[in-house]
């Protein structure tokens, strides 16, 4: 697939110890689209210096919502697909390119299964999703679509699901989901999920509202 094909969606809140680097390792192969999530810190003025599109939240509006965002903004521009990295500096961009050969094979979605999990919540809902539909990371920030998938659905997320409803959708209606290992690096800056507690109880909140 041609790289003005692929859009690579970066959310990021006040990530600007790392938001440069994560920028410059996608754009060789896909075209990076930043949503700045209402950072406070050098963020935005970083990605916009940068060959990136951006999309600028004027308060924080949450990670589901910055995806949101820039799927909107890659289906109105036809990109043919979609992958999701997180701003932090944590995922291997390297790969990249490995989640790309798997949908040009005929995978609707790719799913990055972590070599580490941080909460026991993680582990559960880990099990759960791949005991109900095979999927052994569904919180893992790195993924690629096919664009198909989310104007099937019409929307990314529509209850805060942390980044899961599309591919659960996508197991439920029995599309073709890859799965590839990668590995995972050290973030700059604080978690998304917040204090353990905190994420513990969402993600738990995520798997009985999945369970439906």
């Amino acid at each position: 697939m041609e790289r003005s094909r692929v859009a690579c969606i970066i959310p990021a809140y006040n990530e600007e110890a790392s938001i440069e680097e994560v920028i410059k390792s996608v754009s060789n192969i896909c075209v990076p689209i930043v949503v700045d999530d209402g950072s406070t810190d050098l963020t935005n003025s970083k990605a916009t210096s940068l060959d990136a599109l951006v999309i600028q939240h004027s308060t924080n509006k949450g990670y589901e919502t910055a995806i949101e965002s820039g799927f909107k903004l890659a289906s109105s521009k036809n990109f043919s697909y979609v992958l999701t990295i997180d701003g932090d500096g944590q995922h291997d961009a390297s790969l990249i390119s490995s989640f790309i050969n798997e949908l040009d094979n005929g995978a609707d979605v790719v799913i990055g299964i972590r070599d580490r999990k941080q909460r026991i919540a993680e582990h559960i809902f880990a099990l759960f999703s791949f005991v109900r539909w095979g999927i052994r990371d569904p919180l893992c920030g790195m993924k690629a679509y096919k664009i198909d998938i989310y104007k099937e659905l019409g929307y990314f997320d529509s209850f805060s699901s942390v980044g899961t409803e599309l591919i659960f959708f996508a197991a439920k209606k029995c599309k073709k989901i890859a799965q590839l290992h990668l590995k995972t690096f050290d973030r700059e800056g604080k978690s998304r999920f917040g204090t353990a507690l905190s994420a513990n109880y969402k993600i738990m909140r995520i798997i009985l509202k999945s369970i439906a």
